[in-house]
């Protein structure tokens, strides 16, 4: 059955550009999972800046999608020749220029980066609204303030999602959800926010840059709408053995964050996600307008437009994972080998036996800055005092906990503006661990969290998930009414769903809030070790 699915190409195509690997799911017309494909690669610290070679982004997505017809040939004994629909997700945000025949005038500028605090300080008092430092437009208005070359070259620019949209299709138009983080976007429109692209034009131009805005950014568009198709140049850009054809409809490019909430169900008001990874961020759906500007929170969207508030802090696990590794080679060092999966989740499992308040010890998992945090640099750290019950127990608690006290601090903003939450769903590696993760975030959001059997799929799924439903409605008549995303999403693919919820304990709520009161007392110190080391 799955052969004849794949074979007669009714399989849909998600790709996903993450932090540190870039993953190819193949789905059915049942969305389950059939294969998977997958490269791993890093981000490089250069001339200041993060960002990925261009050449590791075409060879990245060639080397996830060659691992993935190999999957499908040796598992179901047939070509991957033909595909239903195609998507791409990637990191949100960050910043890439090009010229008018579509070439990088400058490298990948990721979401990492903190050098844009000047523009991004400034657009926001001009234009009334959060511009975080990662957000596209803040990174053109640095390098207008920076007077940087490229700029007299410009033709547009867009997003690593979008860069790579362009390639398989010929076509620049990007999904809302990852638009709204280039530029603000007007929930009531589903598009740019026309009042404030005049007032940033104004303000590019009192320093010296008059190309308007709207010229520069790519078109927008909604979870099912029209996105060009894959043409032959771009089947050979993904495939150069020539066994992919052209021609599958191709959902609207979208971030990491859309298709993360496509991923989890929550893309309705009053739920929302959390995704864990390098970074770690919420989306929330708003039923209503914030009352005020706060520089802990973004306000962007879903992939079909609605208002989303979202905190996003730049550093996750990974600290996590490092001393995780650690452990690892300490068991291999004892001659007791462990898989990293099984030393990771045992480091998880130990942190469910920690004291509530993780024993007085405290962990910063700040690789980079940490802007809601307002940290520029970051420093990883454990803090302690004599008093401090130091265990594997406390440790293991206070790194889980501190992957989440950014996070904590941001939602603790949206709960004092009167934004409720019904349900948070977990979603990405983290939650494949049953129980610590989850428990954990509820106590620190104080919501429930649940976490479904698909949570660690990650958004290349939800990417492919995107794409089927471009493809129901390409295919469906034109009589038809469209099925909006929600309702596709509740009918079709979460219907079975199998899902866990744990509600916030008492107990670990009050223990997390003591951690997180000495957590954020103790930020000088970070900033300490940022300014000395």
């Amino acid at each position: 059955m799955s052969a004849d699915i794949i074979a007669s190409g009714r399989a849909s195509l998600g790709i996903e550009f993450g932090s540190t690997r870039i993953k190819a799911c193949l789905i059915g017309e049942d969305h389950e999972v059939l294969a998977v494909g997958i490269h791993d690669w890093e981000n490089d610290f250069v001339d200041g800046l993060w960002t990925y070679p261009s050449a590791s982004i075409e060879a990245g997505a060639r080397a996830a999608y060659a691992d993935l017809a190999s999957t499908v040939n040796d598992t179901y004994g047939v070509a991957l020749t033909k595909l239903r629909a195609v998507a791409v997700s990637a990191m949100m945000h960050g910043y890439l220029p090009l010229d008018g025949d579509g070439e990088l005038l400058v490298p990948f500028r990721t979401w990492r980066n903190t050098n844009t605090q000047e523009a991004a300080a400034a657009l926001t008092e001009v234009l009334g609204v959060n511009i975080p430092l990662r957000w596209s437009v803040a990174h053109l208005g640095q390098a207008v303030l920076n007077g940087e070359d490229h700029l007299q070259d410009i033709a547009t620019f867009t997003t690593l999602a979008g860069l790579v949209h362009r390639k398989l299709t010929g076509s620049s138009v990007l999904g809302i959800g990852d638009a709204s983080g280039m530029f603000p976007c007007d929930a009531d429109t589903r598009d740019y926010d026309e009042p404030r692209l005049a007032r940033a034009d104004a303000w590019f131009a009192e320093h010296g840059f008059t190309t308007p805005l709207r010229d520069l950014l790519p078109p927008v568009a909604v979870a099912g709408a029209d996105a060009g198709a894959l043409t032959e140049e771009g089947a050979a850009w993904l495939d150069p053995t020539g066994q992919l054809q052209s021609g599958a409809p191709a959902a609207p490019a979208e971030g990491d964050a859309g298709t993360g909430m496509v991923a989890t169900d929550a893309v309705a008001p009053r739920t929302g996600n959390v995704s864990v990874g390098t970074s770690v961020f919420a989306m929330v759906v708003l039923e209503a307008a914030l009352p005020s500007v706060h520089h802990e929170i973004d306000l962007v969207t879903t992939p079909s437009g609605d208002a989303v508030a979202m905190v996003h802090c730049n550093n996750g696990a990974s600290e996590l994972a490092a001393w995780a590794g650690l452990l690892g080679r300490f068991a291999d060092a004892m001659g007791a080998p462990a898989a990293a999966d099984d030393v990771f989740a045992t480091l998880l499992r130990a942190a469910m036996d920690g004291e509530a308040d993780a024993g007085g010890v405290l962990a910063y998992n700040q690789l980079s800055g940490e802007p809601v945090l307002g940290l520029e640099a970051g420093r990883p750290m454990v803090l302690r005092t004599p008093g401090s019950r130091l265990t594997l127990a406390n440790f293991a608690r206070a790194q889980l906990h501190g992957v989440f006290a950014s996070l904590a601090v941001g939602m603790r903003v949206l709960a004092a503006d009167g934004v409720r939450i019904d349900t948070l769903q977990g979603h990405g590696g983290l939650f494949r661990t049953s129980g610590p993760a989850q428990s954990v975030l509820a106590a620190a959001v104080n919501a429930p969290v649940a976490v479904m059997a698909t949570a660690g799929e990650g958004g290349a799924w939800g990417a492919a998930v995107l794409a089927a439903y471009r493809a129901a409605q390409v295919e469906a008549p034109v009589s038809d009414d469209a099925e909006d995303l929600a309702g596709y999403l509740t009918r079709a693919v979460f219907a079975d769903a199998a899902t866990t919820v744990v509600d916030p304990d008492p107990e670990l709520v009050a223990g997390y809030t003591a951690y997180l009161t000495r957590y954020e007392a103790a930020l000088p110190a970070e900033r300490a070790a940022v300014g000395s080391l």
